[in-house]
Protein backbone atom coordinates (compact mmCIF):
# COMPACT_ATOMS: atom_id res chain seq x y z
CA UNK A 1 0.00 0.00 0.00
CA UNK A 2 2.85 2.67 0.66
CA UNK A 3 4.56 2.04 -2.53
CA UNK A 4 1.34 2.53 -4.39
CA UNK A 5 0.90 5.49 -2.37
CA UNK A 6 4.64 6.61 -3.59
CA UNK A 7 4.03 6.10 -7.17
CA UNK A 8 0.73 7.68 -7.35
CA UNK A 9 0.05 11.48 -8.76
CA UNK A 10 -0.90 14.39 -6.55
CA UNK A 11 -3.14 15.59 -9.09
CA UNK A 12 -5.30 12.52 -10.19
CA UNK A 13 -4.65 10.50 -6.89
CA UNK A 14 -4.14 7.76 -9.28
CA UNK A 15 -1.04 5.59 -10.78
CA UNK A 16 1.18 7.35 -12.59
CA UNK A 17 0.76 7.82 -16.07
CA UNK A 18 3.69 8.58 -18.49
CA UNK A 19 5.66 9.85 -15.39
CA UNK A 20 7.92 12.43 -15.73
CA UNK A 21 9.90 14.16 -12.83
CA UNK A 22 9.93 18.17 -12.86
CA UNK A 23 13.55 19.37 -11.54
CA UNK A 24 12.37 19.54 -7.85
CA UNK A 25 12.29 15.81 -7.78
CA UNK A 26 8.32 15.25 -7.60
CA UNK A 27 6.98 13.22 -10.04
CA UNK A 28 3.84 13.36 -11.64
CA UNK A 29 1.34 12.41 -14.83
CA UNK A 30 2.36 13.85 -17.98
CA UNK A 31 -0.76 15.34 -18.61
CA UNK A 32 -1.85 16.04 -15.26
CA UNK A 33 1.78 18.55 -14.65
CA UNK A 34 1.37 19.83 -17.97
CA UNK A 35 -2.68 20.92 -17.55
CA UNK A 36 -1.29 22.64 -14.60
CA UNK A 37 1.59 24.29 -15.74
CA UNK A 38 -0.80 25.59 -19.02
CA UNK A 39 -2.79 27.68 -16.20
CA UNK A 40 0.09 29.25 -15.10
CA UNK A 41 1.47 30.64 -18.58
CA UNK A 42 0.36 33.80 -17.68
CA UNK A 43 2.19 34.53 -14.85
CA UNK A 44 5.14 33.48 -16.54
CA UNK A 45 6.22 31.21 -13.49
CA UNK A 46 5.80 27.65 -13.23
CA UNK A 47 5.46 26.10 -9.69
CA UNK A 48 5.05 22.21 -8.36
CA UNK A 49 1.68 21.59 -7.07
CA UNK A 50 3.26 19.98 -3.89
CA UNK A 51 6.37 21.69 -2.86
CA UNK A 52 4.96 25.47 -4.61
CA UNK A 53 9.22 25.45 -5.80
CA UNK A 54 9.25 27.88 -9.21
CA UNK A 55 10.90 27.28 -12.06
CA UNK A 56 11.78 29.84 -15.43
CA UNK A 57 11.71 28.99 -18.06
CA UNK A 58 8.96 25.91 -18.40
CA UNK A 59 10.74 22.91 -17.88
CA UNK A 60 10.91 20.38 -20.99
CA UNK A 61 9.07 17.19 -19.59
CA UNK A 62 10.71 13.99 -20.23
CA UNK A 63 9.10 10.85 -19.72
CA UNK A 64 10.66 8.82 -15.96
CA UNK A 65 11.75 5.65 -18.36
CA UNK A 66 12.52 3.44 -14.99
CA UNK A 67 9.10 4.83 -13.09
CA UNK A 68 7.20 4.35 -15.88
CA UNK A 69 8.88 0.22 -15.12
CA UNK A 70 7.86 0.49 -11.85
CA UNK A 71 4.30 1.63 -12.69
CA UNK A 72 3.47 -1.07 -15.06
CA UNK A 73 4.60 -3.61 -12.84
CA UNK A 74 2.65 -2.63 -9.78
CA UNK A 75 -0.41 -2.21 -12.61
CA UNK A 76 0.01 -5.28 -13.59
CA UNK A 77 0.11 -6.87 -10.06
CA UNK A 78 -2.96 -4.95 -9.59
CA UNK A 79 -4.10 -6.54 -12.32
CA UNK A 80 -3.64 -9.80 -10.51
CA UNK A 81 -4.87 -9.15 -7.55
CA UNK A 82 -8.05 -7.73 -9.02
CA UNK A 83 -10.89 -8.02 -7.23
CA UNK A 84 -13.82 -10.75 -8.80
CA UNK A 85 -17.08 -9.70 -10.31
CA UNK A 86 -18.31 -9.44 -7.21
CA UNK A 87 -16.71 -6.77 -5.44
CA UNK A 88 -17.81 -4.40 -8.40
CA UNK A 89 -20.93 -2.34 -8.44
CA UNK A 90 -23.83 -3.60 -10.27
CA UNK A 91 -27.35 -1.50 -11.57
CA UNK A 92 -29.09 -2.14 -7.64
CA UNK A 93 -25.64 -1.74 -5.96
CA UNK A 94 -24.06 1.81 -4.12
CA UNK A 95 -20.83 2.45 -6.04
CA UNK A 96 -17.59 4.28 -4.65
CA UNK A 97 -17.03 7.51 -5.77
CA UNK A 98 -13.78 7.80 -5.22
CA UNK A 99 -13.02 5.04 -7.75
CA UNK A 100 -12.19 5.85 -11.15
CA UNK A 101 -13.23 3.78 -14.10
CA UNK A 102 -15.32 0.27 -13.11
CA UNK A 103 -16.35 0.94 -9.71
CA UNK A 104 -16.44 -0.79 -6.77
CA UNK A 105 -18.99 -1.44 -4.10
CA UNK A 106 -19.53 0.92 -0.99
CA UNK A 107 -19.58 -0.36 2.06
CA UNK A 108 -20.21 2.55 3.97
CA UNK A 109 -21.50 6.47 3.40
CA UNK A 110 -20.25 9.62 5.09
CA UNK A 111 -23.21 11.46 6.11
CA UNK A 112 -20.81 14.64 6.19
CA UNK A 113 -19.01 14.07 3.11
CA UNK A 114 -21.74 12.94 1.66
CA UNK A 115 -19.79 10.21 -0.10
CA UNK A 116 -19.96 6.74 -0.14
CA UNK A 117 -16.82 4.71 -0.49
CA UNK A 118 -15.40 1.12 -0.61
CA UNK A 119 -12.89 -0.56 1.52
CA UNK A 120 -9.90 0.41 0.37
CA UNK A 121 -10.65 4.22 -0.10
CA UNK A 122 -12.68 4.32 3.22
CA UNK A 123 -9.29 3.54 5.15
CA UNK A 124 -8.38 7.91 5.50
CA UNK A 125 -11.81 7.57 7.23
CA UNK A 126 -10.54 5.23 9.92
CA UNK A 127 -6.88 5.89 10.12
CA UNK A 128 -6.98 9.74 9.96
CA UNK A 129 -7.82 11.90 12.92
CA UNK A 130 -9.09 14.63 10.92
CA UNK A 131 -12.29 12.32 9.88
CA UNK A 132 -13.04 10.79 13.23
CA UNK A 133 -16.00 13.22 13.87
CA UNK A 134 -17.52 11.72 10.59
CA UNK A 135 -20.60 9.83 10.69
CA UNK A 136 -20.64 6.75 8.55
CA UNK A 137 -23.59 4.38 7.74
CA UNK A 138 -24.48 1.69 5.57
CA UNK A 139 -24.07 2.60 1.73
CA UNK A 140 -27.20 4.87 0.36
CA UNK A 141 -27.87 6.52 -2.83
CA UNK A 142 -30.13 8.87 -1.08
CA UNK A 143 -27.15 11.56 0.15
CA UNK A 144 -27.84 13.91 -2.24
CA UNK A 145 -31.28 14.01 -0.61
CA UNK A 146 -29.52 15.61 2.50
CA UNK A 147 -28.29 18.44 0.55
CA UNK A 148 -30.57 21.63 0.38
CA UNK A 149 -31.68 22.56 -2.63
CA UNK A 150 -32.14 26.13 -2.25
CA UNK A 151 -28.74 26.70 -0.61
CA UNK A 152 -26.86 23.69 -2.08
CA UNK A 153 -25.47 23.30 1.74
CA UNK A 154 -26.16 19.53 3.92
CA UNK A 155 -29.84 20.17 5.72
CA UNK A 156 -28.48 19.34 9.57
CA UNK A 157 -31.72 21.29 11.13
CA UNK A 158 -35.80 20.59 11.76
CA UNK A 159 -37.98 22.89 11.70
CA UNK A 160 -41.00 21.33 13.76
CA UNK A 161 -43.28 24.06 12.63
CA UNK A 162 -43.29 23.14 9.02
CA UNK A 163 -42.14 19.29 9.91
CA UNK A 164 -39.17 19.09 7.52
CA UNK A 165 -35.38 19.38 7.64
CA UNK A 166 -33.38 21.93 6.39
CA UNK A 167 -29.93 23.52 6.09
CA UNK A 168 -28.78 26.43 8.38
CA UNK A 169 -29.20 29.21 5.73
CA UNK A 170 -33.27 28.39 5.67
CA UNK A 171 -32.98 28.45 9.37
CA UNK A 172 -32.18 32.57 8.93
CA UNK A 173 -34.11 32.78 6.00
CA UNK A 174 -37.66 31.24 4.62
CA UNK A 175 -37.74 29.44 7.97
CA UNK A 176 -36.96 32.54 10.24
CA UNK A 177 -38.80 32.61 13.35
CA UNK A 178 -39.85 29.18 12.96
CA UNK A 179 -39.17 26.08 15.78
CA UNK A 180 -35.88 25.00 14.98
CA UNK A 181 -34.22 21.93 16.67
CA UNK A 182 -30.94 20.58 14.85
CA UNK A 183 -31.50 17.10 12.89
CA UNK A 184 -30.03 14.78 15.64
CA UNK A 185 -32.31 16.86 18.65
CA UNK A 186 -35.41 16.05 16.59
CA UNK A 187 -34.13 12.67 15.90
CA UNK A 188 -33.93 11.51 20.02
CA UNK A 189 -37.48 13.12 20.10
CA UNK A 190 -38.81 10.82 17.12
CA UNK A 191 -37.14 8.05 18.41
CA UNK A 192 -38.70 8.44 21.69
CA UNK A 193 -41.87 8.69 19.61
CA UNK A 194 -41.33 5.80 17.22
CA UNK A 195 -40.54 3.66 20.55
CA UNK A 196 -43.78 4.08 22.00
CA UNK A 197 -45.52 3.75 18.86
CA UNK A 198 -43.70 0.41 18.48
CA UNK A 199 -44.57 -1.05 21.82
CA UNK A 200 -47.78 -0.04 21.43
CA UNK A 201 -47.72 -2.13 17.69
CA UNK A 202 -46.06 -4.89 19.90
CA UNK A 203 -48.69 -4.96 22.59
CA UNK A 204 -51.20 -4.42 19.83
CA UNK A 205 -49.38 -8.06 18.04
CA UNK A 206 -49.69 -10.13 21.67
CA UNK A 207 -53.21 -9.11 22.10
CA UNK A 208 -53.80 -10.21 18.77
CA UNK A 209 -52.14 -13.26 19.18
CA UNK A 210 -54.18 -13.88 22.32
CA UNK A 211 -57.24 -13.31 19.99
CA UNK A 212 -56.13 -15.82 17.56
CA UNK A 213 -55.59 -18.42 20.59
CA UNK A 214 -58.99 -17.70 21.98
CA UNK A 215 -60.48 -18.31 18.53
CA UNK A 216 -58.42 -20.99 18.00
CA UNK A 217 -59.69 -22.69 21.25
CA UNK A 218 -63.16 -21.54 20.24
CA UNK A 219 -62.60 -23.69 17.09
CA UNK A 220 -60.96 -26.69 18.84
CA UNK A 221 -64.08 -26.47 21.18
CA UNK A 222 -66.44 -26.15 18.10
CA UNK A 223 -65.13 -29.21 16.49
CA UNK A 224 -65.04 -31.63 19.86
CA UNK A 225 -68.59 -30.30 20.11
CA UNK A 226 -69.79 -30.98 16.29
CA UNK A 227 -67.90 -34.88 16.95
CA UNK A 228 -69.61 -35.23 19.76
CA UNK A 229 -73.16 -34.24 18.38
CA UNK A 230 -72.44 -36.55 15.27
CA UNK A 231 -71.40 -39.96 17.62
CA UNK A 232 -75.05 -38.59 19.90
CA UNK A 233 -77.20 -38.41 17.00
CA UNK A 234 -76.03 -41.46 14.97
CA UNK A 235 -76.23 -43.20 18.50
CA UNK A 236 -80.13 -41.95 18.23
CA UNK A 237 -80.89 -42.42 14.68
CA UNK A 238 -79.82 -45.88 15.57
CA UNK A 239 -81.76 -46.44 18.23
CA UNK A 240 -84.75 -44.53 17.03
CA UNK A 241 -83.83 -46.85 13.49
CA UNK A 242 -83.31 -50.41 15.68
CA UNK A 243 -87.34 -49.33 17.42
CA UNK A 244 -88.71 -48.56 14.20
CA UNK A 245 -87.43 -51.90 12.61
CA UNK A 246 -88.58 -53.98 16.33
CA UNK A 247 -91.84 -52.30 15.71
CA UNK A 248 -92.53 -53.12 11.95
CA UNK A 249 -91.16 -56.55 12.73
CA UNK A 250 -93.90 -56.94 15.96
CA UNK A 251 -96.70 -55.32 13.12
CA UNK A 252 -95.20 -58.28 10.61
CA UNK A 253 -95.95 -61.67 13.20
CA UNK A 254 -99.15 -60.04 14.10
CA UNK A 255 -100.32 -59.78 10.74
CA UNK A 256 -98.48 -63.34 9.69
CA UNK A 257 -100.26 -64.86 13.00
CA UNK A 258 -103.27 -63.38 12.67
CA UNK A 259 -103.43 -64.64 8.70
CA UNK A 260 -101.98 -68.40 9.58
CA UNK A 261 -105.26 -68.23 12.42
CA UNK A 262 -107.72 -67.14 9.99
CA UNK A 263 -106.39 -69.57 6.66
CA UNK A 264 -106.32 -72.51 9.37
CA UNK A 265 -109.90 -71.62 10.09
CA UNK A 266 -111.09 -71.37 6.67
CA UNK A 267 -109.37 -74.72 5.78
CA UNK A 268 -111.16 -76.55 8.46
CA UNK A 269 -114.38 -75.22 7.78
CA UNK A 270 -113.65 -76.39 4.00
CA UNK A 271 -112.96 -79.95 4.46
CA UNK A 272 -116.24 -80.02 6.94
CA UNK A 273 -118.20 -78.65 3.97
CA UNK A 274 -116.72 -80.78 1.61
CA UNK A 275 -117.47 -84.16 3.54
CA UNK A 276 -120.92 -82.83 3.84
CA UNK A 277 -121.17 -82.23 -0.31
CA UNK A 278 -119.44 -85.97 -0.31
CA UNK A 279 -122.50 -87.31 2.31
CA UNK A 280 -125.22 -85.40 -0.10
CA UNK A 281 -123.91 -86.42 -3.22
CA UNK A 282 -124.23 -90.21 -1.89
CA UNK A 283 -127.79 -89.39 -1.18
CA UNK A 284 -128.72 -87.51 -4.59
CA UNK A 285 -127.58 -91.05 -6.27
CA UNK A 286 -129.71 -93.33 -3.86
CA UNK A 287 -132.52 -90.61 -4.95
CA UNK A 288 -132.00 -91.01 -8.46
CA UNK A 289 -131.92 -94.43 -8.56
CA UNK A 290 -134.94 -94.72 -6.21
CA UNK A 291 -136.64 -92.45 -8.58
CA UNK A 292 -136.31 -94.90 -11.75
CA UNK A 293 -137.76 -97.86 -9.30
CA UNK A 294 -140.84 -98.99 -11.72
CA UNK A 295 -142.20 -101.43 -9.16
CA UNK A 296 -144.47 -99.35 -6.87
CA UNK A 297 -144.25 -101.80 -3.95
CA UNK A 298 -140.60 -101.65 -4.08
CA UNK A 299 -140.48 -98.00 -4.58
CA UNK A 300 -142.44 -97.21 -1.66
CA UNK A 301 -141.05 -99.60 0.88
CA UNK A 302 -137.48 -98.20 -0.01
CA UNK A 303 -138.59 -94.82 0.30
CA UNK A 304 -140.05 -95.26 3.42
CA UNK A 305 -137.08 -97.22 4.84
CA UNK A 306 -134.65 -94.14 3.98
CA UNK A 307 -132.91 -92.61 6.69
CA UNK A 308 -133.79 -88.96 7.67
CA UNK A 309 -131.61 -86.15 5.97
CA UNK A 310 -129.53 -84.51 8.44
CA UNK A 311 -129.28 -80.85 9.40
CA UNK A 312 -126.49 -79.57 8.33
CA UNK A 313 -124.23 -77.78 10.76
CA UNK A 314 -123.05 -74.99 8.90
CA UNK A 315 -125.24 -72.32 8.37
CA UNK A 316 -124.64 -70.29 4.98
CA UNK A 317 -121.81 -68.68 4.68
CA UNK A 318 -121.21 -65.19 3.73
CA UNK A 319 -117.88 -63.76 2.36
CA UNK A 320 -117.26 -60.49 4.58
CA UNK A 321 -114.05 -58.34 3.42
CA UNK A 322 -110.90 -58.71 6.36
CA UNK A 323 -111.32 -55.98 8.68
CA UNK A 324 -108.42 -57.13 10.84
CA UNK A 325 -105.67 -56.07 7.90
CA UNK A 326 -107.23 -52.55 7.52
CA UNK A 327 -107.40 -51.46 11.47
CA UNK A 328 -103.95 -52.32 11.36
CA UNK A 329 -102.69 -50.73 8.00
CA UNK A 330 -104.73 -47.24 9.67
CA UNK A 331 -103.50 -47.35 13.00
CA UNK A 332 -100.03 -47.85 11.65
CA UNK A 333 -100.85 -45.29 8.93
CA UNK A 334 -101.78 -42.86 11.04
CA UNK A 335 -98.58 -43.42 13.65
CA UNK A 336 -96.31 -42.64 9.97
CA UNK A 337 -98.13 -39.18 9.90
CA UNK A 338 -97.68 -38.61 13.93
CA UNK A 339 -94.06 -39.02 12.97
CA UNK A 340 -94.02 -36.72 10.21
CA UNK A 341 -95.55 -34.63 11.67
CA UNK A 342 -93.23 -34.29 14.65
CA UNK A 343 -89.94 -34.60 12.47
CA UNK A 344 -91.38 -31.78 10.56
CA UNK A 345 -91.97 -29.62 13.50
CA UNK A 346 -89.14 -30.36 15.38
CA UNK A 347 -86.31 -30.48 12.64
CA UNK A 348 -86.92 -26.63 11.81
CA UNK A 349 -85.52 -26.33 15.64
CA UNK A 350 -82.55 -28.70 15.11
CA UNK A 351 -81.83 -26.09 11.44
CA UNK A 352 -82.27 -23.38 13.12
CA UNK A 353 -78.76 -24.19 15.75
CA UNK A 354 -76.02 -22.34 14.96
CA UNK A 355 -72.47 -22.52 15.57
CA UNK A 356 -70.64 -19.64 17.36
CA UNK A 357 -67.63 -18.62 16.53
CA UNK A 358 -66.88 -15.18 16.17
CA UNK A 359 -65.61 -13.24 19.37
CA UNK A 360 -68.38 -10.84 19.36
CA UNK A 361 -71.31 -12.43 18.07
CA UNK A 362 -74.32 -10.41 17.56
CA UNK A 363 -77.18 -10.47 19.73
CA UNK A 364 -81.01 -11.78 19.61
CA UNK A 365 -83.01 -8.80 18.79
CA UNK A 366 -86.07 -10.96 19.54
CA UNK A 367 -87.58 -13.14 22.10
CA UNK A 368 -87.55 -15.96 19.55
CA UNK A 369 -83.81 -15.40 18.73
CA UNK A 370 -83.22 -15.88 22.53
CA UNK A 371 -85.29 -18.65 23.40
CA UNK A 372 -82.86 -20.16 20.97
CA UNK A 373 -80.44 -20.47 23.57
CA UNK A 374 -82.54 -21.53 26.06
CA UNK A 375 -81.54 -23.66 29.31
CA UNK A 376 -83.46 -25.28 31.82
CA UNK A 377 -81.68 -24.06 34.90
CA UNK A 378 -82.24 -25.40 38.60
CA UNK A 379 -81.21 -24.32 42.42
CA UNK A 380 -78.46 -26.27 43.42
CA UNK A 381 -79.98 -27.79 46.93
CA UNK A 382 -76.78 -27.36 49.14
CA UNK A 383 -76.71 -23.41 48.54
CA UNK A 384 -80.13 -22.08 49.61
CA UNK A 385 -80.03 -19.56 52.65
CA UNK A 386 -82.17 -21.19 55.93
CA UNK A 387 -84.89 -19.19 54.97
CA UNK A 388 -85.20 -20.16 51.84
CA UNK A 389 -87.13 -23.07 50.63
CA UNK A 390 -87.20 -24.99 46.86
CA UNK A 391 -89.80 -26.88 45.47
CA UNK A 392 -89.69 -30.64 44.21
CA UNK A 393 -87.35 -30.31 40.85
CA UNK A 394 -85.93 -27.62 42.50
CA UNK A 395 -86.97 -24.97 40.26
CA UNK A 396 -88.82 -22.45 42.41
CA UNK A 397 -87.40 -21.31 45.54
CA UNK A 398 -89.58 -19.46 48.11
CA UNK A 399 -89.02 -17.11 51.24
CA UNK A 400 -90.29 -19.26 53.99
CA UNK A 401 -91.56 -17.79 57.99
CA UNK A 402 -89.43 -20.36 59.65
CA UNK A 403 -86.04 -21.84 59.07
CA UNK A 404 -84.81 -24.80 57.48
CA UNK A 405 -82.91 -27.12 58.64
CA UNK A 406 -80.94 -27.75 55.85
CA UNK A 407 -77.52 -29.82 56.79
CA UNK A 408 -74.05 -27.42 57.21
CA UNK A 409 -72.46 -27.42 53.61
CA UNK A 410 -69.73 -24.80 52.45
CA UNK A 411 -71.65 -23.60 49.51
CA UNK A 412 -74.63 -22.39 51.76
CA UNK A 413 -75.27 -18.46 52.38
CA UNK A 414 -75.59 -18.26 55.85
CA UNK A 415 -75.89 -14.33 56.06
CA UNK A 416 -78.06 -13.30 52.86
CA UNK A 417 -80.85 -15.07 51.50
CA UNK A 418 -79.93 -15.91 48.48
CA UNK A 419 -79.53 -19.27 46.07
CA UNK A 420 -77.52 -20.03 43.68
CA UNK A 421 -78.18 -22.73 40.21
CA UNK A 422 -76.53 -26.06 39.94
CA UNK A 423 -75.52 -25.76 36.40
CA UNK A 424 -73.28 -23.06 35.15
CA UNK A 425 -73.94 -20.95 32.53
CA UNK A 426 -71.39 -20.35 29.88
CA UNK A 427 -71.38 -19.85 26.22
CA UNK A 428 -74.36 -18.33 24.96
CA UNK A 429 -77.07 -18.75 27.15
CA UNK A 430 -81.00 -17.44 28.15
CA UNK A 431 -83.73 -18.23 30.71
CA UNK A 432 -86.68 -16.61 32.12
CA UNK A 433 -87.75 -16.15 35.51
CA UNK A 434 -91.17 -15.48 36.96
CA UNK A 435 -91.34 -13.44 40.67
CA UNK A 436 -94.15 -12.62 43.06
CA UNK A 437 -94.07 -10.89 45.98
CA UNK A 438 -92.34 -7.33 47.89
CA UNK A 439 -88.54 -7.67 45.70
CA UNK A 440 -86.43 -9.97 43.96
CA UNK A 441 -82.80 -9.95 42.40
CA UNK A 442 -81.87 -11.66 39.80
CA UNK A 443 -78.29 -12.26 39.26
CA UNK A 444 -74.69 -14.13 37.74
CA UNK A 445 -72.07 -14.89 40.27
CA UNK A 446 -68.79 -16.82 40.12
CA UNK A 447 -68.60 -20.01 42.49
CA UNK A 448 -66.30 -18.74 44.81
CA UNK A 449 -68.32 -15.28 45.94
CA UNK A 450 -68.57 -15.36 49.55
CA UNK A 451 -71.05 -17.14 51.48
CA UNK A 452 -70.71 -16.06 54.47
CA UNK A 453 -71.48 -12.62 55.24
CA UNK A 454 -73.12 -9.55 54.05
CA UNK A 455 -70.13 -9.02 51.22
CA UNK A 456 -71.30 -11.85 49.49
CA UNK A 457 -74.61 -10.17 48.38
CA UNK A 458 -75.52 -9.97 44.64
CA UNK A 459 -74.38 -6.77 42.62
CA UNK A 460 -72.19 -5.56 46.24
CA UNK A 461 -68.48 -7.17 45.16
CA UNK A 462 -66.14 -7.58 42.16
CA UNK A 463 -68.02 -11.32 41.88
CA UNK A 464 -71.91 -11.09 40.76
CA UNK A 465 -73.80 -8.42 38.43
CA UNK A 466 -77.55 -8.45 39.82
CA UNK A 467 -80.40 -6.71 38.76
CA UNK A 468 -83.03 -5.87 41.35
CA UNK A 469 -86.87 -5.17 41.50
CA UNK A 470 -89.07 -3.83 43.95
CA UNK A 471 -92.34 -3.44 41.87
CA UNK A 472 -91.64 0.31 42.06
CA UNK A 473 -88.40 0.47 41.55
CA UNK A 474 -85.36 -1.24 39.69
CA UNK A 475 -81.88 -1.03 39.81
CA UNK A 476 -78.92 -2.77 38.69
CA UNK A 477 -75.44 -3.35 40.97
CA UNK A 478 -71.95 -4.33 40.64
CA UNK A 479 -69.06 -4.36 42.60
CA UNK A 480 -71.62 -1.55 45.34
CA UNK A 481 -72.25 0.34 41.97
CA UNK A 482 -76.10 1.09 41.47
CA UNK A 483 -77.41 2.20 38.36
CA UNK A 484 -81.24 3.09 38.67
CA UNK A 485 -83.51 1.58 35.71
CA UNK A 486 -86.73 2.57 34.28
CA UNK A 487 -89.55 0.87 36.15
CA UNK A 488 -91.53 -2.00 33.97
CA UNK A 489 -94.96 -4.02 34.38
CA UNK A 490 -94.02 -7.18 34.36
CA UNK A 491 -93.22 -10.02 36.76
CA UNK A 492 -91.53 -12.30 33.97
CA UNK A 493 -87.91 -11.61 33.12
CA UNK A 494 -85.38 -12.64 30.85
CA UNK A 495 -81.41 -13.04 31.00
CA UNK A 496 -79.10 -13.37 28.44
CA UNK A 497 -75.52 -14.40 28.74
CA UNK A 498 -72.88 -14.49 26.07
CA UNK A 499 -69.77 -15.50 28.47
CA UNK A 500 -67.25 -15.03 25.39
CA UNK A 501 -68.08 -11.71 24.47
CA UNK A 502 -68.13 -10.52 28.38
CA UNK A 503 -72.34 -9.35 27.42
CA UNK A 504 -74.78 -9.68 29.90
CA UNK A 505 -78.50 -8.75 29.15
CA UNK A 506 -81.50 -7.89 31.27
CA UNK A 507 -84.83 -7.76 29.60
CA UNK A 508 -88.65 -7.11 30.84
CA UNK A 509 -90.73 -10.25 29.08
CA UNK A 510 -94.65 -9.78 28.61
CA UNK A 511 -96.13 -9.43 25.31
CA UNK A 512 -93.24 -7.83 23.84
CA UNK A 513 -89.31 -8.03 24.81
CA UNK A 514 -87.79 -4.54 26.15
CA UNK A 515 -83.91 -4.42 27.50
CA UNK A 516 -83.83 -3.10 30.90
CA UNK A 517 -80.00 -3.08 31.10
CA UNK A 518 -76.94 -4.56 29.38
CA UNK A 519 -73.22 -4.81 30.52
CA UNK A 520 -70.22 -5.63 28.85
CA UNK A 521 -67.18 -6.28 30.48
CA UNK A 522 -65.10 -9.42 30.84
CA UNK A 523 -66.03 -12.67 32.58
CA UNK A 524 -62.58 -14.81 33.69
CA UNK A 525 -64.52 -17.72 35.34
CA UNK A 526 -67.96 -19.49 34.81
CA UNK A 527 -71.10 -17.92 35.83
CA UNK A 528 -73.98 -19.38 38.04
CA UNK A 529 -77.63 -18.42 37.51
CA UNK A 530 -79.06 -16.95 41.46
CA UNK A 531 -81.70 -14.95 43.03
CA UNK A 532 -81.93 -12.88 46.44
CA UNK A 533 -85.20 -12.90 47.98
CA UNK A 534 -86.32 -9.74 49.87
CA UNK A 535 -89.00 -10.91 52.53
CA UNK A 536 -91.65 -13.55 53.60
CA UNK A 537 -93.83 -14.62 50.34
CA UNK A 538 -91.51 -13.56 47.96
CA UNK A 539 -91.21 -16.56 45.03
CA UNK A 540 -88.93 -16.92 42.08
CA UNK A 541 -88.50 -19.66 39.29
CA UNK A 542 -87.46 -20.61 36.23
CA UNK A 543 -89.81 -20.58 33.49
Amino acid sequence: MAQQEIICCSVCLDLLKEPVTIPCGHSYCMRCIGNFWDGEVAKGIYSCPQCRQTFTPRPVLVKNTMLADLVEELRNRELQAAPDDGCYAGPADVGCDSCTGRKLKAIKSCLVCLVSYCEKHLQPHYNSPGFKNHKLAEPSKKLQDNICSNHDEVMKMFCRTDRQCICYLCSVDEHKGHDIVTAAAARTEMQRELGESQQKVQQKIQDRKKDVTVLQQEVEAIDRSADEAVRDSEKLFTQLICLIVERSSEVMQQIRSQQKAEVSRAEELQEKLEEEIAELSRRDAELQQLSTMEDNAQFLSNYLSLPHLSESSHSDIKIYPVRYFEEVMAALSAVTNKLQEILSEEWGNISLVDVDVLLSPAVPMTRAGCLRYSHEITMDPNTPHARLSLSEGNREVSFTDNKNSYSSHPDRFTSVCQVLSTESVTGRCYWEVEWSGTGVGVAVAYKDIDRTSQEGKFGFNEKSWSLYDYGQSCQFRQNCISTSLSSYQSCKIGVYLDHSAGLLSFYSVSETMTLLHRVQTTFTQPLYAGFWLYRFGDTVEFV
